[in-house]
């Protein structure tokens, strides 16, 4: 099992270098930044954290093949690689149809479009001229001037389709999810894929993106993991819901609440126990460290800790590192 943990941009770039680096010090294997237009560009801020941490990987979490062009997205990774002496990973996934029609982007062919994205990459990473006339993807001989190094490439998925071309094409998953029940599949369907290209499934990576809150305090780490949770629900499709027996009607009422920006609602009942359940790893040390134990039975190799880490950023690293990595 290792461990990763995600931050979000939308803090000043030193204060996510600061967490980075307690992260490293407190062994955390992987840092993931997301990617979204609204918060800070995540190639500068990855810049940033190269030049001050020395051992922890680096990586896109995750990066989409829209916003940015494939050849773009290649540049930019290698140079991280370069900068960080060759640290970097780069998690590649379809992006959120929602930013993309705020942005003005058609959202096409997502499958397709991810497929020959990380064929094309593999091709720059390996130095190759890149000839392709693909569904989407089209290169007329595009090359990068650079040695890019070898890149890990992750795949962002959560349906059944792109979690078998991740078992076929990517070097491991990241899988927005955080309850064992959501894994039974995943894991089949990653096996299948993997399979279908002739690779051993263990070769693939399977990581859990989950929405973690942890504190001595159990209940100050639920609390702190509400709203994220209601995001989650909100967003989640239906079939998800029924899953983990949780009210597909409930869906609409705290989409409602989150429009409206009625946060006191999330956090006075609206956002259920099972919710918090099926969609974080929540609690004291003792009590994520039990669920951490059911998703590495269930074929989990690592294990990220996403937003929002506890409700004092500083000390859940510090208790996540001395508690559960050891």
């Amino acid at each position: 099992m290792t461990f990763g943990i995600e931050f979000v941009p939308s803090d000043p770039v030193l204060k996510i270098a600061h967490y980075a680096k307690l992260a490293e010090e407190q062994g955390f294997d992987n840092v993931w930044i997301t990617d979204h237009y609204n918060n800070r560009d995540v190639y500068s801020t990855l810049t940033v954290l190269a030049m001050n941490t020395n051992r922890i990987k680096l990586g896109t979490g995750v990066t989409n093949p829209y916003t940015r062009n494939i050849a773009v997205t290649a540049s930019s990774i290698a140079s991280i690689n370069e900068i960080s002496g060759g640290r970097a990973i780069i998690g590649l996934g379809p992006g959120d149809k929602a930013t993309f029609d705020a942005m003005g982007i058609e959202w096409e062919k997502p499958l397709t479009t991810t497929k020959e994205s990380i064929q094309a990459l593999r091709s720059f990473f390996e130095g190759k001229k890149v000839t392709m006339s693909g569904e989407v993807v089209k290169f007329g001989g595009a090359k990068m001037a650079f040695k890019a190094g070898n890149i890990p490439i992750y795949m962002g998925a959560q349906g059944p389709k792109m979690l078998e071309l991740a078992g076929e094409v990517a070097d491991g998953v990241l899988i927005n999810a955080s309850h064992p029940r959501d894994f039974e599949e995943a894991v089949k369907q990653i096996a299948a894929g993997a399979k279908k290209a002739g690779r051993n499934p263990k070769d693939v990576d399977v990581a859990a993106y989950a929405c973690f809150s942890i504190d001595k305090d159990a209940a100050k780490a639920v609390n702190a993991a509400k709203v994220v949770v209601a995001f989650i629900v909100a967003g989640s499709p239906d079939m998800v819901l029924q899953r983990h027996g949780i009210d597909v009607a409930s869906k609409a009422a705290i989409g409602g609440a989150i429009a409206k920006g009625d946060f006191g609602a999330l956090m006075g009942g609206m956002v259920t126990k099972e919710m918090m359940d099926a969609f974080s790893i929540s609690g004291t040390p003792e009590d994520c460290k039990a669920r951490i134990n059911e998703l590495l039975d269930i074929g989990v190799t690592q294990i990220v800790a996403g937003s929002p880490i506890g409700p004092d950023k500083e000390k859940a690293i510090k208790l996540i590192g001395k508690e559960i990595i050891g």
